[in-house]
């Protein structure tokens, strides 16, 4: 059962444990949120020599497994990152990159490489040479749309590239995800294309938490006020009942301080005013339940609170600078 907020009161006194508690709420809450939707999943297999390239996809994160071999993973500005057997790489701008089996080996894009169906959105590539008798590498990746939902403050905090340490204490549980990844590569059994695309997904957001849990290192905005208990208290609430009417006294008397008090010091944190923040949160929540639950404009409309679906329309369009009719719409996934 989860503690009551009245039991967190802030004092002078407050212990650690007591910050961390408060805090993993409002984790918990903005995690349930997120969504990973793959859009394609792939598996590559190479000879000793192999350069690949991944388009900018704004929107999207890419996600990286070597299972074997080596390689160097080289974003557009020139950072350079060495991978070897079992390292995980998240992309959470979908920003362009390669992967290369060495630093001036040439990269073809990797949608010029003939693809064979595996199974529902996964596909295989196979560039190892008739001369070798078993890859130099295998990696399996993933493009996934990428919807923060209540984290949509954190999407620009995010570097644009996470590699995960499996070995530290950041990613607790994502080294046995990974192995049954690997295990899954390997065995290639029954089914195993459509549990791969899942299990990415898992990975992909065991990295994002790690990051979020471990201070973003970034200490801005939104990971200020995750810092902050009052701040988190608020916030916490917004989440928790999106389509509530709520008042910056309301907000205030969730953070146990003053109202011009918490509206100076939410302004200064998050960087916008807390109403602004509350209407941004439901239109995010909107587009996400018009085009990932698939409900109707009217529903969405009550369930966040309005009673009219044309000012729901009217605020809608104000944030997202589209009609919610738009986001029913659902986009092209590459092959």
């Amino acid at each position: 059962m989860m503690p009551s907020l009245e039991l967190m009161i802030e004092t002078p006194e407050m212990t650690e444990p007591e910050h961390f508690a408060l805090s993993s709420d409002l984790i918990s809450e903005l995690l349930t949120g997120m969504r990973l939707r793959g859009v394609q999943y792939r598996r590559v297999q190479t000879g000793p020599t192999f350069g690949f390239a991944f388009d900018d996809m704004p929107g999207h994160a890419y996600f990286h497994f070597l299972a074997v071999g080596n390689a160097l993973l080289r974003t557009r500005d020139g950072a350079h990152y060495e991978l070897s057997a079992g390292s995980t790489v998240l992309l959470p701008q979908g920003v362009a990159h390669e992967l290369l089996s060495g630093p001036h080996v040439p990269a073809q894009p990797i949608d010029h490489h003939q693809a064979a169906p595996l199974g529902e959105s996964v596909s295989g590539v196979d560039t190892c040479p008739s001369t070798h008798t078993t890859p130099s590498a295998v990696l399996f990746y993933g493009c996934m749309a990428f919807d923060l939902g209540g984290m949509h403050a954190l999407g620009k905090l995010m570097p644009d590239v996470m590699t995960a340490d499996t070995g530290g204490q950041r990613y607790p549980g994502l080294l046995p995800i990974l192995e049954s990844i690997k295990g899954e590569i390997c065995a290639g059994r029954i089914g195993y294309a459509g549990i791969l695309a899942r299990l990415a997904e898992v990975a992909a957001a065991m990295i994002v938490r790690g990051w979020i849990e471990c201070g973003c290192e970034n200490a801005a905005g939104l990971v200020a006020a995750l810092r902050d208990p009052r701040l988190a208290r608020a916030i916490l609430a917004l989440h928790r009942q999106p389509g509530r009417e709520w008042t910056v006294a309301e907000l205030a008397a969730q953070s146990h301080v003053s109202r011009s008090v918490f509206a100076q010091r939410f302004q200064a944190t998050i960087g916008v005013p807390p109403l602004r923040y509350a209407t941004e949160l439901r239109m995010r929540l909107a587009s996400q339940l018009l085009s990932s639950e698939k409900l109707s404009i009217e529903t969405v409309a009550q369930r966040l609170g309005y009673t009219s679906q044309a000012a729901f329309s009217r605020a809608f369009k104000r944030i997202n600078g589209q009609p919610p009719g738009a986001s029913r719409q659902v986009p092209s996934e590459r092959s």
